[in-house]
């Protein structure tokens, strides 16, 4: 017998809603469309604003004066399911082996979202009324970097005034530890490509003469780090703020992070920043990654030439307070310093989004604290801060003034952008505890 709304979730996880694919269009409207109908069905005001990209989907209950307004978060798009055939069931047809639901977006993000929407199912029809003044805002365009977002906002920051946003869209440190992640590293990216030759070349004709942009953008990568992994930039880590000793001693209490990190990453060792431990480099050091690199003949056998161009793509993931436009700045003013000879160097900025901390011991802080232990009882909570973004969270603090409970869901395992993405059952479930009890203390 399937738990109370896992129906509606499995529904939810068979739209292909996929934003960043131009042919899931009306995919994507679909699924803002059918979510709609749901919280209308439970008795909320529920509309969708279009936008030049995916709707925003607005939802709220009647608001009475001297109730806290809460503003519940979530994105319905997911990611491309490629590749499929390492797919082990369909991605879009959602299937449940050994208590995991396995399908596109199962974690990231509807099934967090959809625990919530049950939440707020269940209280509404059991009392007519939430204990809080709620909007509900869901957006179809996370997977992309939210474009449209941050402008939604800033047009609608009235209709959106809240004392306070809640997420869930990051992860638990392990099963059954109710996990409040207090801070997120912000990201820079860019691309940089080496140019040579006007055309590829033959390497025997030509090569001994010629700068190869392959190997010039190697050298130029290599300069980005020192041998033990700090970076080499100059003024990269100025203004970096210090891990706080109750941090340090909260994370080191989590377990043997480094025996986790090898058995999840199958890596033969770590590697990083001298004098920090894994957590410590994942959740408050900045780094410089790179995601890519290329150039040159990538076909089977071999193809003798100097290619005439080369490429790199890397991210910056950014702490407090560092700027992401000062990095980008200074990590594009080391590359041209270090640009070998006889090659024309082009960047090319990408996207970024501030880091975001807050105060976990705060008045509402502690309210999540309390509603993670109802729902997740018997264990001690885990406070943590996670290594990825989610520029948006910085957003609404810029735009609403307010700061952000993200209260994750997933597990380690969830393969979330992977195939055979996965959610448990029972991360579901407590989701749904979770709602009914945050907004219990939040009231």
């Amino acid at each position: 017998m399937n738990s109370p709304g896992l129906d509606d979730l499995l529904t939810c996880l068979r739209f292909p809603s996929v934003s960043t694919d131009s042919t899931r269009r009306d995919d994507v409207r679909a699924c803002a469309e059918w979510l709609q109908a749901k919280l209308r069905g439970m008795g909320l005001t529920a509309n969708l604003h279009d936008t030049p990209g995916h709707p925003v989907l607005l939802a709220k209950n009647k608001h009475l004066p001297g109730r806290r307004t809460v503003l519940l978060y979530g994105h319905y798009d997911v990611q491309p399911a490629e590749p499929l055939h390492e797919w082990k069931s369909p991605a879009f047809e959602p299937t449940i082996r050994d208590g995991r639901i396995y399908c596109r977006g199962a974690t990231d993000n509807k099934g967090q979202l959809m625990a919530h929407v049950q939440g707020l199912a269940e209280t509404l029809a059991k009392h007519a009324d939430l204990p809080v003044n709620l909007i509900v805002l869901f957006e179809g365009e996370e997977e992309i970097g939210s474009p449209n977002l941050k402008p939604f906002l800033q047009q609608h920051a009235a209709e959106l005034k809240c004392d306070l946003v809640a997420i869930s869209d990051t992860g638990m440190v392990a099963p059954g530890i109710g996990t409040f992640t207090y801070g997120l590293r912000g990201i820079a990216c860019l691309e940089a490509r080496v140019h040579g030759p006007s055309i590829d070349l033959h390497s025997g004709i030509f090569g001994g003469a010629i700068a190869n942009p392959v190997t010039a953008v190697a050298r130029l990568t290599a300069t980005l780090h020192d041998a033990e992994g700090r970076v080499a930039v100059k003024g990269f880590y100025d203004g970096v703020r210090d891990i706080q000793a109750w941090e340090r001693e909260a994370w080191a209490a989590l377990g043997d992070g480094d025996a986790e990190m090898l058995s999840l990453t199958g890596s033969p060792s770590l590697f990083g920043e001298p004098g920090y431990t894994e957590r410590e480099r994942r959740w408050a050091r900045p780094t410089i990654e790179v995601n890519g690199i290329g150039g040159g003949y990538q076909g089977e056998g071999s193809k003798t030439v100097i290619g005439r161009e080369a490429f790199v793509k890397l991210s910056c993931r950014l702490v407090p307070d560092q700027n992401p436009d000062r990095i980008l700045g200074l990590v594009a003013d080391h590359l041209k310093a270090h640009t070998p000879p006889g090659v024309r160097l082009e960047i090319k900025l990408g996207h970024t989004g501030m880091p975001y901390l807050m105060d976990p011991h705060s008045t509402i802080g502690q309210a999540a604290q309390r509603a993670l232990q109802k729902a997740f009882p018997g264990q001690k909570l885990a406070l943590i801060r996670e290594g990825g973004s989610i520029p948006i969270v910085q957003a609404f603090k810029d735009v609403l003034g307010v700061d952000t409970l993200l209260l994750g869901l997933a597990l380690p395992d969830c393969q979330a952008h992977a195939p055979n993405e996965n959610f448990p059952i029972e991360n579901f479930e407590a989701g749904v505890r979770l709602n009914q009890a945050l907004l219990a203390e939040l009231a």
